[in-house]
């Protein structure tokens, strides 16, 4: 992925292969995410807050070009492709430590407040993203 907004650092949990020894492939998500979540954290927006609201996913989608097992190294890459009124939309890229892509895709998440309903992300929200 050429200039990522954030990358961050893993290692396959066994808990998320198969009987084959692979990742299942829903588990790939929780990588995702772990990646989302540390980079809203370090640019100081919330992930969740049972007052203030969160970033529910709407939208998925995943190709898959290389299993991953457990125990290996992984590096996942955001970078935000849009920010709309009250959605971002995040490009992301799972590699392998050779850095050979394993997993690319794209997601979608919504800015709700504490009781699901959208609402425009904030200025400060924004330029923290930006």
């Amino acid at each position: 992925m050429e200039n990522p907004a954030y990358r961050h650092a893993g290692v396959i949990a066994f808990g998320d292969t198969d009987a084959s020894g692979w990742v299942h492939f829903p588990n790939i998500f929780k990588y995702v995410e772990a990646a989302e979540h540390a980079f809203l954290r370090s640019r100081g927006v919330i992930v969740f807050d049972r007052i203030e609201g969160g970033w529910p996913r709407v939208k998925v989608s995943c190709d898959f070009t290389r299993p991953l097992q457990c125990g290996e190294s992984i590096e996942t890459q955001l970078v935000i492709s849009r920010i709309g009124t009250t959605s971002i939309t995040w490009d992301f890229e799972i590699s392998h430590a050779d850095g050979e892509t394993a997993a690319f895709g794209s997601m979608t998440t919504v800015r709700v407040n504490s009781h699901g309903r959208p609402q425009e992300i904030s200025a400060a929200e924004r330029a923290a993203l930006s």
